[in-house]
């Protein structure tokens, strides 16, 4: 019998990491969510701060506490690859993409974005796990629009 307990671990501090993050964006907007969101070039930060903020935490408890964890996974996975494109692809390319700025850093290229990435490549990885663990709920309901089919009886 296959044990739970590694993946209810990495569930666990995945989901510990999006909270953690979510809430700091409601506690620290100026470093975390509107502010730093506003100095990365995205557009519309005081509504997309606390947005993605609300996402993390709701989506961080689903994934820790493995309730329609897959699917939660899912929007956390498009944060993160939002996060990469944005703050860590201009570090691989060594120049700006679009709005998204080049921070300063002594170097650029595969090393530095690997240094500076490892945290975002480590949830999104772990990320894709948990999908692949969990399933995807949101295709086994079946839609208003889909007839309902019962069960055959085993009678002749």
């Amino acid at each position: 019998m296959k044990s739970a307990l590694p993946m209810a671990l990495v569930r666990f501090v995945v989901g510990l990491v999006f909270v953690t993050e979510g809430a700091l964006k409601f506690l620290h907007p100026d470093d975390f969510g509107a502010g730093r969101f506003a100095a990365i070039g995205l557009p519309y930060p005081q509504l997309l701060g606390p947005f993605v903020g609300g996402v993390e935490i709701a989506a961080g408890l689903a994934v820790a506490l493995n309730l329609v964890a897959g699917d939660a996974a899912l929007l956390l996975i498009a944060i993160i690859l939002t996060a990469l494109f944005t703050t860590k692809l201009p570090i691989l390319l060594g120049h700006p993409i679009g709005p998204f700025s080049l921070p300063k850093l002594p170097r650029f290229g595969i090393p530095s974005f690997l240094h500076e990435a490892r945290l975002d490549l480590a949830m999104l990885f772990s990320l894709v796990a948990i999908a692949i663990d969990s399933g995807l709920r949101i295709r086994q309901h079946r839609r208003w629009y889909q007839p309902r089919y019962e069960p055959r009886s085993s009678r002749p």
